[in-house]
């Protein structure tokens, strides 16, 4: 009977892998942004796109995938809308038989470069989930953000999206920066919410160094108090908060994998890749990935570290956390916390409605 509900285990988790794809191609580099991406390498696109399809066949045997055992894909970036759609039709093709019915195929695009033709293109492929880089409505703040669109260009090509037939449609926000004000959030909050999506990204602008912002710390300002006005403004549009930076009348599968701490495939220079106790780094040089895509980092986590990241994780979002993987004195913690109504409790799970409070109340269940 073990063996029987081991077998049983691993096939349930076959079916629930997911695949993220990194594009590492950027029109420009915006001042806040810190992920592996280039503005000056547009020539590598079609090598990168081969060797990256290398990589996956690699993935997919590595994984043990079997037919219909992805149930989401997200493309990110960089910027995969530079990306031409024909580029990705040999990944699509191989990818196909590994699709669930139901899977859930994200791309990130940005409004300049994600045409009609090419979210046409796209959707022709088998996307059916796009997630707007727009940051906001209002262009004195792109050019702040060095973003390189405008206003009119986000609206255009969220309309566009949802003419050619995307359903799911999410719209990325940054909050928290120098010169923001409930008048001018409120603007963007409008905007967004006269556009036909079903999902809101909110992120506060955060400085990370070797970025432009990295020199003028001044530029992001986050107040406790605006923060809560602003998810306050979201929620009452009918957008529910099911993460920390994350709101929606859809919420998007691939991120609450995430949470949910399934594994998944990272494919593309500087993507990330877990299987089990593992994480896999793939280069994140696109010369040295282009020379080899097969030489990944390995890292091996221990027990604590994956109970540490699912009780972070857990908290910060509508996934909650497991009671069983908890010490006696974690539990102890955690239902003081649940008879001062920090946390609910429900079926053997703790959940935290208060995400802003996420890390605090995981540090003390964990009494770092």
């Amino acid at each position: 009977r073990r063996v029987f509900r081991g077998a049983l285990i691993t096939i349930l988790l076959q079916f629930h892998m997911q695949l993220y794809i990194h594009i590492p191609f950027c029109d420009s580099k915006c001042s806040y942004c810190s992920f592996n991406s280039y503005v000056d390498k547009f020539e590598l696109k079609s090598d990168y796109m081969r060797t990256l399809h290398r990589q996956l066949l690699h993935e997919l045997e590595r994984f043990q995938a079997t037919p219909k055992a992805l149930r989401s894909i997200f493309i990110g970036g960089g910027t995969p809308s530079t990306v031409a759609p024909y580029l990705y039709k040999e990944i699509f093709k191989t990818l196909r038989p590994f699709m669930a019915c139901e899977c859930e195929v994200t791309t990130e695009a940005n409004p300049n470069s994600a045409t009609h033709e090419w979210l046409s293109g796209m959707y022709a492929l088998g996307v059916n989930r796009v997630s707007f880089g727009v940051q906001s409505f209002d262009d004195k703040k792109l050019k702040l953000l060095h973003r390189a669109h405008s206003p009119f260009q986000a609206i255009k090509a969220i309309n566009s999206a949802a003419d050619i037939g995307f359903k799911n449609i999410s719209c990325d926000l940054i909050y928290a920066t120098y010169g923001d004000t409930q008048e001018l959030l409120k603007h963007d909050l409008d905007i967004a919410f006269s556009l036909p999506i079903n999902h809101i990204s909110a992120y506060a602008l955060t400085i990370e160094s070797g970025t432009a912002f990295s020199e003028k710390p001044q530029m992001a300002c986050e107040t406790l108090e605006l923060t809560k006005w602003l998810f306050g403004e979201i929620e009452a549009h009918g957008f529910s908060q099911y993460e920390i930076s994350n709101f929606g009348s859809y919420q998007s599968l691939h991120n609450k994998g995430y949470w949910e701490y399934r594994d998944y495939l990272g494919v593309g220079c500087g993507a990330v890749g877990k299987l089990e106790n593992k994480r896999y780094y793939p280069k994140t040089n696109i010369e040295e990935y282009l020379n080899d895509p097969l030489d990944i980092e390995v890292e091996e986590l221990s027990d604590e570290d994956i109970k540490t990241e699912k009780i972070f994780l857990g908290l910060r979002s509508n996934i909650g956390l497991s009671r069983e993987i908890l010490t006696s004195k974690e539990i102890e913690r955690a239902e003081l916390l649940a008879r001062e109504g920090k946390l609910t409790s429900d079926a053997g799970r703790y959940f935290n409605k208060e995400y802003l409070l996420s890390d605090e109340l995981a540090l003390f269940i964990q009494e770092y």
